[in-house]
């Protein structure tokens, strides 16, 4: 491993990664690396669908009205314009390798989603799209013998020397051992990083490895303070959090407080349809008011071979820990979801360090604004990560790296001080301060914490710090965003500052500066 010059090397085995490999792997030789196995990501437990404009009463620019106003008219319209109008295409191209999306007849069977004016869901085995989608990809890359998996392994640092990326440095769980990986382009694809918080719907391997990496890098990240939290996660004491799709709401189901009363009406025209950071704040806002501990989401109005059949996975589940879907309310409540923000990209995936490419959750193109609209996360990833797979076809990379690169003596396995309490007190930080509802006094608190604890790692070479570290990285720029955004808007509140403002049209960057001192400036 250590003595290869890897054309690509891809870091992450969700949609985004798998479609870029798809198309690099025609020309180049790949690797890609996954911290677990490679069905260890947020795309496999994706349950609602994918958003795409296919239906004969659907358009491209109804598609990107509805996605702008999810995120409360911050997205980028260039890159909203590519989602929209190349996703069809590459839905179609995925149908085409075989993924078996549900249908009523022969004709595509389109759900609806909060905030989406039309059905354009599509779905598969009612709640297991995801899955459909990744098992796809994967049968579909693995036809080439040019790419090469390697599971287990994380991702530690991203080797960047004049602005130039030239690899990185990985840990192999496998081997217990630290492979210097040098390549000519290097792709984060690592996902989000909902694992931050206390309450989750994402993947165990979910923790922002990503956007730490990439600033870590050079490169700018943007955003970092919208972070989507899901209203329905379910949330039953002594039983796992587990994403409840927001197709159940799309087709009808409704949202209850302890009292049994229909309560988000009062917040919001849409009601359970309204965008998921309004539903969110109300589910919050009335577990607040009364005391609960969760809400309740009411299927009980439909038939139960009805929800058997549309959702058979979260049936079963339920049923699992003692619900009835069909005749039970289910308890829920909020949960980390998505973030908007990212490692900053134009529409081909570059960064602003030379050949550190990003796409998928661990990016930002701008296109979900202040607040992703439902569904349109596997889009993102699988439209971008063509265009980024397909603009490198066109370069010449080889005139980049030619011989190893990569020094030794970054990390070594000796003994951590941290355990798993630390990130267990993170969670709970991130959770209560930098959650649904921020202000000033808690987003300090809580960055006081992390960077007091961020000292103490960064004077360990181990393997485990820098694991830690990342994390704690991560979660440290979500709060300096946070803090420095005295405005609210899409899925970033302060109660504090409980209007857009001044800042609300403009997109926050940080970058890495000399020292420890990050860099913070606006952009429209």
């Amino acid at each position: 491993m250590d003595d290869k010059v890897w054309d690509v090397l891809i870091i992450g085995s969700g949609i985004a990664g798998l479609s870029a490999a798809v198309r690099l792997a025609r020309k180049y030789d790949v690797l890609l690396v996954t911290k677990g196995k490679l069905y260890d990501c947020n795309t496999d437990i994706a349950q609602g669908g994918i958003a795409v404009a296919l239906g004969e009463e659907d358009s491209p620019f109804t598609h990107f009205q509805d996605t702008m106003s999810a995120g409360d008219y911050l997205c980028r319209e260039d890159a909203l314009k590519v989602l929209v109008e190349e996703g069809p295409v590459c839905v179609k191209e995925l149908i085409d390798w075989g993924a078996n999306f549900d249908r009523e007849g022969e004709n595509l069977d389109f759900a609806k989603e909060g905030a989406h004016t039309i059905r354009r869901i599509l779905h598969a085995h009612g709640d297991a799209t995801g899955h459909e989608i990744e098992k796809t990809l994967l049968i579909k890359v693995r036809e080439f013998k040019n790419v090469y998996f390697l599971e287990n392994t994380i991702c530690l640092k991203v080797e960047v020397k004049n602005n130039v990326c030239w690899g990185a440095i990985c840990f192999d769980n496998n081997e217990k051992k630290i492979l210097k990986i040098n390549s000519r382009v290097l792709i984060l694809a690592t996902g989000g990083a909902g694992q931050l918080y206390m309450r989750t719907t994402n993947s165990l391997f979910s923790t922002g490895d990503g956007h730490f990496l990439g600033f870590d890098a050079g490169a700018i990240l943007e955003d970092m303070e919208f972070v989507q939290f899901h209203p329905t996660a379910f949330a039953k004491e002594g039983a796992p959090t587990f994403l409840l799709t927001e197709a159940m709401r799309g087709e009808g189901g409704i949202l209850r407080n302890n009292k049994g009363e229909r309560f988000v009406y009062r917040y919001h025209p849409l009601g359970e349809l309204a965008p998921r950071d309004i539903v969110s704040r109300a589910i919050f806002t009335e577990m607040k008011e009364s005391g609960a501990q969760c809400v309740y989401l009411d299927m009980t109005h439909f038939k139960r071979s009805f929800l058997e059949n549309r959702f058979p996975t979260l049936f079963k589940k339920c049923l699992e820990y003692g619900i009835d879907i069909s005749k039970d309310y289910i308890p829920v409540a909020p949960a980390a979801h998505y973030i908007m923000g990212g490692i900053k990209t134009d529409t081909f995936g570059r960064t602003t360090v030379k050949n550190l490419f990003a796409c998928g959750e661990c990016a930002c193109t701008g296109v979900h604004g202040a607040n992703r609209l439902a569904s349109n996360s596997l889009l993102e990833g699988l439209v971008f990560g063509k265009r980024l797979g397909g603009y490198l076809l066109e370069m010449d990379i080889n005139s980049g790296i030619k011989d190893n690169f990569i020094g030794n003596g970054y990390f070594k396995e000796d003994e951590c001080p941290f355990g798993d309490e630390i990130f267990l007190e993170l969670k709970k930080r991130m959770w209560y301060q930098v959650g649904i509802i921020r202000d000033e006094e808690g987003l300090k608190s809580a960055l006081s914490f992390i960077r007091e604890k961020l000292d103490l790692l960064q004077k360990s070479k181990s393997v485990s710090c820098r694991v830690y570290e990342m994390i704690f990285g991560t979660a440290y720029l979500i709060t300096l965003a946070a803090l420095n955004r005295r405005c609210s808007r899409g899925g970033h509140f302060r109660s504090d500052f409980p209007t857009k403002g001044e800042c609300g049209n403009m997109h926050l960057d940080l970058k890495k500066d000399m020292g420890e001192v990050i860099k913070v400036f606006w952009e429209e």
